[in-house]
């Protein structure tokens, strides 16, 4: 019964997400030639210690509603193992990572764009052109503390619209900066990129070679990696 109940879940969440790009007249994603196939891996499969925060399967975001109706956390394999070495390797520090979002479909990227204020829109993706996080190659994250559990302090919360998201931001504490910069550094060292405008977003190097996708988190099977 569980499991009818959550393949109902699902199916009721995309049925609504769809029916608001159809009302709103939006096209599918870009098409796009000669692009790797999508081999999207979970993160918790590669280390049950990775931390799972995904605000989005929950109300406490920045639209107030779930629009994941799981979860999980997924990105190409190349980008997955990369962020691997960058948990392992944060365990000197005590602290370990904690995923807010990864791979997005497509249709939840068209309905954030929907519902922000153009006057915010730098910290969202135009579905025209897809997000990085359609593409598989983009992570939100931060750090927590291994002995607590706790996240780290940082400058500001996930999501927060504000000047004080981006990693240049200099009018954050010792603590916060102290705290963002060592989790850019790690990050950057394994081939990943800053967001300009936010702390927690960062983009795989290879993400050009994958084609946007709007592949349902129920669709991802788990695998051997």
């Amino acid at each position: 019964m569980k499991k009818h109940f959550l393949t109902f879940k699902v199916l009721l969440v995309w049925i609504t997400l769809a029916f608001s790009a159809f009302a709103l007249g939006q096209d599918t994603p870009l098409q796009e030639a000669n692009k790797r196939e999508a081999d999207l891996v979970e993160l918790i499969s590669l280390d049950k210690t990775i931390k799972l925060d995904i605000r989005y399967a929950r109300t406490d975001n920045f639209i107030g509603k779930a629009v994941y109706a799981e979860a999980r956390a997924f990105l190409q394999k190349p980008a997955a193992k990369a962020l691997l070495r960058v948990h392992k390797k944060l365990k000197k520090y005590g602290l370990g990572l904690v995923i807010f979002d990864g791979y997005r479909p497509w249709l939840v990227t068209k309905l954030f764009w929907e519902v922000t204020p153009e006057d915010k829109r730098k910290f969202v993706a135009n579905p025209k052109t897809g997000s990085k996080h359609n593409r598989g190659c983009a992570v939100d994250l931060s750090m927590f503390d291994l002995k607590t559990g706790k996240l780290v302090e940082m400058p500001t919360d996930y999501d927060d619209f504000t000047d004080k998201a981006s990693p240049n931001y200099e009018g954050a504490t010792e603590t916060q900066k102290k705290n963002r910069d060592l989790l850019r550094k790690m990050m950057e060292a394994e081939g990943f990129t800053v967001n300009q405008n936010e702390w927690w977003h960062f983009d795989y190097k290879d993400w050009k070679d994958y084609a946007i996708y709007d592949i349902a988190f129920s669709e991802i099977r788990n695998k051997k990696q």
